[in-house]
């Protein structure tokens, strides 16, 4: 209840009650209710920005939105440890395996390439995290591509190390005699004596002493081109193309053990020792082609030769003495 105030009058010598005004009451009135209306909105503000008058429903919202923020933290840390990885396997694709096999490195930019053209991620626009969700929904874009590019730069590589292994089984690689069967390395390549002349002339291969009917060895991988005396000078000889420009000759045979169109593998028996064609005495004449061209073959026994054996033969090829063919 309002106080109610008196004035004295002195002319009636009497109290008289004080009478507001219209104006200040309306004044009054219309102040009281601008401050209950601010007190209002600002408690209202208060309640909406505290967790006091939210419904279950929010409370859950609000728990889910909190369990996507942790999972997404966790998808962070597990892409930054997948490009750790993938960084790892690029680099030894690129310094190891495609360094070894003579493919060229995959460029960086090509590897780390974005994508170009229309906005891939417009639909993730407008949301209250849309930054956070397009990063890393690019991040995981460009990791997958990344992962496609190594996938198939490791399928040139398994296709690389296959052809590898076939050339490295094709090159004429052992001695076509066995040391056990040997006589003695009677000639190597080079300047030697002819036994027939007497002349010096240019010995194209190494000739393996060995008795008549010594088995003789292929000495990689390949097809049988020839096997047949039609060459002068070579008696009964094969010859085996070993693919990538090698080929190999076996030269002064007794007998066969092997026909033209065979494929044959290294240490497969191909033929034995003889003494046909213009040979001195029975001995296997053993000669290798690289690209058409006759080449020493002494640079092809690491396959079946320690170090001291191969001593060994290097010092009784070099010598200049007489060939026996």
């Amino acid at each position: 209840m309002s106080k109610v105030k008196y004035y004295y009058d002195p002319d009636t010598l009497s109290y008289r009650k004080i009478e507001p005004k219209k104006s200040k009451k309306y004044r009054n009135l219309f102040f009281f209710i601008l401050g209950s209306a601010l007190f209002g909105l600002l408690g209202l503000i208060v309640l909406l920005n505290t967790s006091w008058l939210n419904t279950p429903k929010e409370l859950s919202l609000d728990r889910e939105v909190r369990n996507y923020e942790l999972q997404f933290e966790i998808l962070t840390k597990k892409m930054e440890q997948m490009e750790q990885v993938l960084a790892n396997i690029e680099d030894r694709d690129n310094n190891i395996y495609r360094l070894y096999f003579e493919a060229n490195p995959i460029p960086e930019e090509q590897r780390k390439a974005g994508f170009g053209g229309i906005n891939r991620y417009k639909s993730l626009e407008g949301f209250n995290n849309s930054e956070i969700i397009t990063n890393a929904t690019q991040r995981l874009d460009i990791i997958q591509k990344q992962m496609v590019i190594q996938s198939k730069s490791l399928d040139e590589i398994a296709k690389l190390a296959e052809e590898k292994e076939k050339l490295l089984a094709a090159i004429p690689a052992i001695q076509p005699v066995r040391n056990e069967d040997l006589t003695r390395m009677a000639s190597g390549y080079g300047w030697r004596s002819d036994p027939f002349t007497k002349a010096r002339k240019m010995h194209w291969g190494m000739d393996f002493t060995a008795p008549r009917g010594v088995p003789i060895y292929a000495t990689g991988d390949g097809v049988v081109k020839r096997a047949d005396n039609r060459s002068s000078g070579y008696g009964k000889h094969i010859r085996i193309d070993h693919g990538y420009g090698y080929m190999s000759l076996y030269a002064h045979l007794s007998k066969y053990n092997v026909t033209k169109g065979q494929k044959v593998k290294r240490g497969d028996l191909i033929g034995f020792v003889g003494n046909t064609g213009r040979s001195e005495a029975p001995h296997l004449h053993y000669e290798v082609f690289k690209d058409k061209e006759r080449i020493n073959p002494i640079n092809f026994y690491y396959g079946s030769l320690t170090a001291e054996e191969f001593e060994n033969m290097l010092k009784f090829a070099n010598q200049e003495n007489q060939s026996l063919d």
